[in-house]
């Protein structure tokens, strides 16, 4: 579907005029123009440590119940996501056996097989880790599977480094999605090689630079940063102690430096809930990200209701990230989250599934958006990701 055209829809749904495909409507305060759609407006920043947050709220969202999630589908068996060339029964909830037909000749690192038998479309995102097979594996590009389809040749990749077997060519559900540093590679580079990388090192974000004209003056450079706190180091010893093969959930849930990440989830967690009560007429759709003084990050959904189903694993992905970055502690400004949300112009590139969805990806310098728009049963914008590339 041309952008002219979804522009045009979004302007009939939601009485608003659109330039370019992407609808624009009167600002209110704190407000975000030039977005595709509803009306988001930035609330205080909630900051601990090396993290600031600035939730998106909005008063108009979307019925997104028509869509399933990937942790739910997995949950009751109503999707089996599986490696290729494997046949045998999956489970669902209740127990009933459900019949999994071989697919090809054998596994695939980055490629696996899976099979919607709900009664709702299937949103997947991009970094969603599903659990077991021959290796974990997380999802490689936003998309939708629709109700009925075919067995879906899925691309993943891998973030289980030392395994290639198991005990089950089956997947089953992680309630994870990995951190912005990985996510980015899957989702932007698509680079296997570099998707292990990040999982070794926690961040391919680079230390800030000393600012033009103060370097050999020691008496105007910055205090360097404390060590951060999932270090290459840290991220060493529990691979070696805990997560031999380098499994991304043994390394960053599973061990020492997993127990770091719960205190620090627990606390922004406790302070983001504080701002966000009380709220009239409005719900958290979304979020801005920001490590030390700059705004790296945004995840904003179609509604209120779908945020909150994935808001606790992408909370714990933003903390990696801060707890893997050096510790500045600089507090990103509300008009930097403002600007950091304004409309790219650059390289554009579409993908669609005829009558299901359509993903979008526009690059701009070291910004990077994708958008996954749904086509039926009801045209929207289901998930908004801007991040700054890292690489």
């Amino acid at each position: 579907m041309e952008r002219s055209m979804l522009g045009a829809i979004f302007g009939s749904l939601f009485g608003i005029s659109a330039l370019g495909g992407l609808a624009f409507i009167g600002a209110a305060p704190n407000s975000v123009p030039g977005k595709p759609e509803g009306n988001w407006r930035l609330l205080d920043p909630v900051a601990y440590e090396n993290i600031t947050i600035f939730p998106v709220v909005s008063s108009s969202t979307q019925d997104t119940s028509p869509f399933l999630t990937l942790d739910e589908g997995l949950s009751s068996g109503d999707v089996i996501v599986s490696e290729q060339g494997a046949a045998g029964l999956a489970r669902t909830r209740d127990g009933r056996p459900v019949p999994v037909p071989q697919y090809n000749s054998g596994a695939s690192v980055n490629q696996l097989v899976l099979i919607n038998r709900s009664k709702r479309p299937l949103l997947l995102l991009a970094g969603e880790l599903v659990s077991g097979g021959k290796q974990d594996r997380i999802i490689g590009k936003d998309r939708i599977v629709p109700v009925g389809s075919e067995p879906l040749p899925l691309d993943v990749f891998c973030v289980e480094h030392g395994r290639w077997t198991g005990a089950s060519s089956q997947f089953g559900q992680a309630k994870t999605i990995v951190h912005p540093s990985v996510r980015e590679q899957a989702a932007v580079a698509q680079n296997q090689n570099e998707v292990w990388s990040a999982v070794r090192s926690g961040t391919l974000a680079s230390p800030k630079a000393v600012p033009a004209g103060v370097a050999g003056r020691s008496d105007a450079l910055p205090p360097p940063p404390p060590p951060a706190t999932l270090s290459v180091e840290v991220i060493g010893d529990a691979i070696a102690t805990s997560a031999p093969t380098q499994s991304y959930a043994k390394i960053y849930e599973q061990s020492r430096a997993g127990a770091s990440v719960d205190s620090f989830v627990e606390e922004l967690r406790r302070r983001f809930d504080r701002a966000t009560l009380g709220l009239k007429g409005e719900r958290v759709v979304g979020v801005v990200v920001a490590y030390g003084g700059d705004v790296a990050w945004s995840d904003i959904f179609a509604s209120g209701e779908l945020f909150e189903q994935y808001w606790s694993k992408l909370l714990r992905s933003y903390a990696v990230e801060a707890l893997a970055r050096p510790s500045y502690r600089e507090t990103a400004a509300i008009t930097d989250a403002r600007e950091f949300l304004r409309n790219l112009n650059g390289r554009e590139v579409v993908e669609s599934e005829p009558g299901v969805y359509r993903w979008r990806e526009i690059t701009e310098g070291r910004l990077s958006l994708i958008e996954l728009d749904s086509i039926a049963p009801k045209a929207m914008t289901l998930h908004r990701l801007l991040l700054h590339r890292t690489s």
